[in-house]
């Protein structure tokens, strides 16, 4: 039998620096139902129920799921500054 592996955390490299925009979460606003945590595709958001919810912008692309399913527009996608 082969082994089976799976790629580690970032294995592709810092996917970050390409980003145009970057969701930006208003903590006011969240109900904290954790659904952009399970649905961006790059697992760069960090969620528990009742923590501060964060998102590792050194992986993230700014695909815009996360605010496209937050069901109370408590994410923003903004302009990438460089």
């Amino acid at each position: 039998m082969l082994p089976i592996s799976k790629p580690a955390l970032a294995s592709a490299g810092i996917t970050g620096t390409w980003r145009v925009y970057r969701p930006v979460i208003k903590l006011e606003k969240c109900i904290d139902c954790g659904l952009c945590w399970l649905y961006c595709p790059e697992s760069v958001i960090e969620w528990e129920r009742g923590q501060k919810i964060q998102i590792d912008y050194t992986y993230c692309k700014g695909c815009g799921i996360c605010a496209n399913v937050c069901p109370v527009k408590a994410i923003d996608m903004v302009p990438e500054v460089v």
